[in-house]
């Protein structure tokens, strides 16, 4: 009798666990337990009627309302994804000039296609395939040689690729393709946010450019327009200083252009963060795979700096996100402050490490205290954590292992990782 009674407690227990905020990999054991549950309850025979009716009973009903979340959350991640087809549809109808779809799907810069390596022979084979190449250029910082191709007149981009693909196939050819921030400001009010200086080894971000009052070390732009303050920009670096960065770096790939946040920006601004002696680099920055930024990350790890990426938000049913999917970057993802994933927090193909992304505060451009929510401001905290292991000597990772709060299934999960780091930074109590 006192096992059939402690079931419904136990069910409320697991219904109300913060793991339950993901879904992904958590309801089907759920489901398991409830159907376990049932089964044994069943065989119990009309003596327990008494008991048995109200407890089964319930669990129906705790059963119908996993359903019907599970349905909802799946609604959710289907919009999700909808809105991100929705957003990038209009970001390149709204700049056809400058934008154009690639043979992926992703939005791109329309005038030219990047190639790495390519020698004499290489050129060669462009010019009989009707491309021109129209300059090259070592990435300071970097060993990182990358090609520009003019995508021929009368051809749109997604051709190009496909023809060089088919023409010229030794030579690796990607489009210069878009990266969107992992976040949004909320609103602000006239308080800043005061840091806490702690020992770090300096940090770079790879982002919007950063308001004044912050105090960051320097600031270099990489687009059109560039450096020019914004609110993305100065909350990631506004949560650095607070979670104890002294010395911060920005590369602002964005500026005003609206071909911002393109590949090649991004490996422009890595090697001059890199150049620079960032020891680790923030990127609160999402896209698709794309093999110059995935030689760029490559080249800025072989010298010892570690890369921290946002998993994005659009939900759990988008693409993996890049940078954060490359090997060897820690990639991040956020919790509310009940410990909860975001629903819209998106997904990589590997996930490191969970930390505090909505109900916390950063500063905007102005210099005010606003509230964040958003992969983007997850993935900063945990960066300074990492900063903060390197400045003291020892291994980052068995450091942040050991501090990491396990949320959800025990150990590693593909909905917190290896558990919630910095989980009392950007105010959180």
């Amino acid at each position: 009798m006192r096992k059939i009674l402690l079931t419904v407690p136990l069910v409320l227990i697991l219904i109300a666990s913060p793991a339950l905020a993901g879904l992904g990999g958590v309801l089907p054991g759920v489901g398991q337990t409830l159907d376990g549950s049932l089964d044994g309850l069943g065989g119990g025979g009309d003596s327990l009627g008494g008991v048995l009716d109200p407890v089964t009973g319930t669990l129906d009903d705790v059963r119908d309302g996993l359903d019907d979340l599970t349905a909802r959350t799946r609604r959710t991640a289907e919009r999700l994804v909808r809105n991100r087809t929705d957003r990038l549809r209009d970001l390149v109808r709204d700049n056809s000039a400058v934008l154009a779809f690639d043979n992926t799907g992703h939005p791109a810069r329309r005038d030219a296609l990047l190639a790495l390596d390519v020698d004499a022979a290489g050129f060669e084979a462009l010019r009989k395939a009707g491309f021109d190449p129209i300059g090259t250029e070592t990435v300071e910082g970097l060993d990182l040689t990358i090609t520009r191709i003019a995508v021929p007149d009368g051809m749109t981009l997604a051709q190009a690729q496909d023809r060089l693909a088919e023409q010229v196939p030794d030579i690796k050819v990607s489009s210069d393709a878009l990266h969107f921030t992992a976040g949004a400001p909320g609103m602000a009010t006239a308080v800043a946010v005061a840091a806490d200086p702690k020992a770090s080894v300096p940090v770079g971000m790879i982002d919007g450019a950063v308001g004044g009052g912050i105090g960051i070390d320097a600031q270099r732009g990489f687009a059109e327009g560039a450096p020019i303050a914004s609110d993305h920009g100065s909350a990631v670096a506004s949560l650095l200083k607070s979670a104890g960065v002294a010395s911060v770096r920005v590369a602002d790939v964005y500026g005003t252009d609206p071909g911002g946040g393109n590949a090649l920006a991004i490996a422009r601004g890595l090697g001059w963060l890199v150049k620079g002696g960032s020891r680790v680099v923030t990127i609160s920055l999402v896209g698709p795979e794309n093999p110059v930024l995935s030689r760029a990350i490559a080249s800025a790890q072989r010298q010892g700096v570690v890369v921290v990426a946002a998993v994005g938000n659009d939900g759990p049913a988008a693409p993996p996100s890049y940078p954060a999917s490359y090997n060897g970057v820690v990639a991040v993802t956020a919790v509310d402050r009940h410990d909860r994933a975001l629903i819209e927090a998106g997904r990589a193909t590997h996930l490191d490490y969970a930390a505090p992304g909505a109900d916390i505060y950063g500063t905007d451009r102005r210099g005010k205290r606003m509230r964040l929510r958003g992969t983007s401001f997850a993935t900063p905290l945990a960066a300074a954590r990492i900063a903060s292991v390197l400045a003291k000597g020892g291994s980052w990772r068995a450091k942040l292992d050991e501090e990491a709060r396990d949320l959800g299934p025990k150990g590693n999960d593909a909905t917190y990782g290896r558990g919630l780091v910095c989980d009392k930074c950007a105010g959180r109590r």
